[in-house]
């Protein structure tokens, strides 16, 4: 009888270990790229991890679990370390397939380059071909319901517009704070302090955005 109840036991807490195994998300792998590239980048401009520290105002620790694929930096982190590393943002996107025709001039859509930020409910599709030199890059920015940057502001270098083409979000410049629903624009310098969210419970939010930068790697 116990042995019966046992085995039951057993049956039925395969099933369960299954889907919880089948929930579990892939993000982190997604962490991991984004980290070697931080990693590569750093290592390719002959930087070590404290000069990145001190120059970005993070601590040495997280820099390193953050390129080992340990944390998931918040697009303010991101932001913050393609600055130091005198490259767009854009360059810490994955590779997208090529189909070797476009010349650096297309994106197909099948093409595009992602960067998810997983735990802050934020992606962006490059829209614009992928490389470190460029310095003006064209993104599909989606937030997730109540998706953030988070509550503090940040700067970078360049500048940036948009125009929201689905839901509504709430942008903060210096002291200023506007929603933006579908239909509106906007522009400002990025060295601006600034954040953004997606003030929704129950909608996504869309938007067409622009980043130039004056430098490059």
């Amino acid at each position: 009888m116990s042995g019966g109840k046992r085995m039951r036991k057993s049956a039925a807490g395969r099933p369960a270990k299954a889907r919880r195994a089948a929930k579990k998300p892939a993000e982190p792998a997604v962490d991991l790229a984004v980290g070697r590239r931080i990693r590569d980048l750093r290592r390719a401009r002959a930087m070590s991890l404290a000069t990145v520290a001190a120059r970005t105002h993070l601590s040495i620790g997280f820099i390193s679990q953050i390129e080992r694929g340990l944390s998931s930096p918040s697009l303010r982190v991101l932001a913050t370390l393609a600055d130091v590393l005198g490259v767009g943002i854009a360059a810490l996107f994955g590779a997208a397939p090529n189909d070797g025709a476009s010349n650096g001039i297309v994106t197909r859509e099948g093409q595009r380059a992602e960067l998810k930020l997983w735990r802050t409910g934020i992606s962006k599709q490059l829209l614009s071909p992928a490389g470190s030199e460029n310095l003006l890059n064209l993104f599909l920015v989606h937030l997730e319901p109540g998706g953030s940057t988070g509550d503090e502001l940040y700067t970078h270098d360049g500048e940036e517009a948009g125009l929201v083409l689905e839901g509504e979000m709430t942008l903060t410049v210096d002291a200023g704070t506007w929603t933006l629903k579908q239909g509106d624009s906007f522009r400002f310098a990025s060295r601006r302090p600034h954040r953004f969210s997606n003030p929704a419970d129950d909608a996504k939010t869309v938007v067409l955005w622009v980043n130039c930068v004056t430098q490059a790697g």
